[in-house]
Order: C-alpha cells, then structure tokens, then sequence
C-alpha cells in the first residue's frame, strides 16, 4: 500500500464523459465547481506551467540562487532562504508520508497534470511557494511583496484547477510554508549579521 502511494500519481484524463458515479460531495463538489469555472485551454495552460515551475520546488530554488548570484552583499541571507525554502518543501513531504491522503478520484474531477505521487496532504507546490514568497519577498522588498503574496494564491489556485489538490491540502500547504519561512528569517538574518558585522548601523 505505502509503496504504491508513493509512485507517480495518475497522468491527466481526457475529457471523455466520465463513469457514473456517486455525486461529489464535501471537498470533491468544491474542486469540480472550481474546475467548471476556471479549468479551460488558457488558465489550464498557465496552471501547469505553474506546476512544472514549482515541481520540486526547483523554481523556487533557482531563483534563490540567482539572487545569491546577483546581490552579492545580501549572498547569504539568498541562500539560506533558498535552504528554508527546500526545507519547507521536504517538510511537505514528510508530512504527506504520515498522513497519506489520496488525491482527489472522482468521475466529476479531471486530472489535468501528472503528479509525482499519489499522496495529496498538504500541498508541496503551496508550501514552496508560499516559503519562497515570504523570504524572497522580504529581501525584495516594495511592490515585490504585493506580487509575492498574488502568486501564492495563483499557485493554490491552480492546483485545484488541475485536479490534483484538494482545498484543505492547499490552504495547509500555504500555512506550512508560511510558519517554515517565519520562523527561518530572523534565523537567516542573525546568521549573514554574523558572517557581516559591519553592515549593520
């Protein structure tokens, strides 16, 4: 059982006419509502881009790096958010191994995106990027922080309108990556004042 929640989970369905089946209900009618309204051609398209991007949490990664790479006397205070972002992604991970929740199966729900596993609790891809957002955002600054906080909700929302999540593992995910990334910064922040003791007042 636990080896065969832990392979790819299932590649996207057609758009054949599903089976009957029982109507969805709870969480399940949620998500079909949602993809009734969002899941056509150009908002799925930008969702699994979206997907590919934060696909374990390499995005996310990538960006810390280039950060390190481009504003070198902030280079560690880049790299350890980029490490607080990995471990919040690994935290996901974990969590799912203890919990193993399906991911949403239903006639009324399509899956529109492979997934690496069949587990769904909490949301890898939410809790990546809401860590990345909160970390990144601070360093950026400005503006950046009102565009980090959009892009949190378009990730969990894309999530759903791939079938792949649930509400509740995206909403859990957003928390996870959100309590990793608050904890992380004054940690991150104490460590680069320590490697740079001149550049505080």
């Amino acid at each position: 059982m636990a080896d065969t929640l832990d392979r790819p989970g299932p590649h996207p369905t057609s758009d054949a006419s599903p089976a009957p089946a029982a109507p969805a209900s709870g969480e399940t009618a949620v998500l079909a509502r949602v993809q009734r309204a969002l899941a056509n051609g150009p908002s799925v398209r930008v969702a699994r881009g979206m997907s590919l991007f934060g696909e374990h949490a390499a995005g996310w990664l990538a960006i810390g790096v280039t950060g390190a790479v481009l504003d070198r006397p902030r280079r560690r205070e880049w790299l350890g958010s980029a490490a607080a972002v990995a471990f919040a992604h690994g935290a996901s991970i974990g969590v799912k191994r203890v919990v193993r929740r399906r991911r949403p199966d239903h006639p009324s729900v399509r899956v529109l995106v492979g997934t690496p596993s069949r587990l769904s609790f909490p949301s890898s891809h939410a809790t990546s990027t809401t860590a990345a957002a909160v970390l990144y955002g601070g360093l950026l600054g400005g503006r950046s922080r009102a565009a980090a906080a959009a892009t949190v909700g378009l990730m969990a929302l894309s999530r759903l309108v791939l079938g792949v999540h649930y509400p509740t593992d995206v909403a859990t995910g957003t928390a996870l990556g959100a309590a990793v990334a608050t904890g992380a910064r004054p940690v991150i922040r104490r460590s680069a004042a320590r490697r740079n003791p001149t550049s505080g007042g």
